[in-house]
């Protein structure tokens, strides 16, 4: 399934085997898959890894997401998904996920890895909305990972009416404003 850098329990191989390998230290645990030791680490193998939890119906969000895009070293203890399509589900995906009913809308969603992720720019809004410290660390790391994608979070906030839009402007604002000193402070 997916990218032949990725191992899923019992596709190739038992669970047993995987564990042994990984023992052996000839693959590492990657999400919900293994991946070679010796393999880079890429946004493709991380998203590719949740594919089969998140099929072609859910996508990846927040810290999920933060994750996917190289803004975090390690997966979130659980996954954040919403509805990648239009139609409802009538069944709760997982217990293990933070999920979401509300669909994302398609010019907010990448696919990377043959799965559904939020871009960057609608992954920074997200995770400043929810304001937390664990959140609005990621979304730092985000920023940092992706410079332009705080500006563009700002205009698609400032174009809707959602909740904690203003406390999100605040903390993105505040963001793009020590890059630009940082920017001004090398340049000057």
């Amino acid at each position: 399934m997916g990218s032949p850098f990725l191992y899923f329990t019992d596709d190739r191989l038992s669970n047993a085997e995987l564990t042994a390998a990984c023992l052996d230290g000839h693959l590492v645990s990657l999400g919900d898959a293994y991946m070679p030791a010796d393999a880079v680490e890429t946004p493709a193998l991380r998203a590719g890894s949740l594919a089969r939890t998140l099929g072609d119906t859910l996508a990846a969000t927040h810290l999920t997401a933060a994750w996917i895009h190289g803004a975090l070293p390690a997966p979130p203890a659980r996954h954040t998904v919403q509805r990648a399509v239009s139609r409802r589900l009538h069944v709760v995906p997982d217990r293990q996920l933070v999920y979401r009913d509300l669909a994302v809308a398609s010019e907010d969603l990448h696919l990377i890895g043959g799965v559904h992720v939020t871009t960057p720019e609608r992954t920074l809004a997200d995770l400043a909305r929810v304001g937390d410290a664990v959140h609005t660390r990621a979304a730092r790391l985000l920023a940092g990972a992706d410079p332009d994608a705080a500006t563009r979070a700002i205009a698609r906030l400032e174009a809707g009416t959602l909740p904690h839009k203003h406390a999100a402007l605040a903390c993105l604002r505040e963001m793009t404003s020590m890059r630009q000193e940082d920017v001004t402070r090398y340049t000057s």
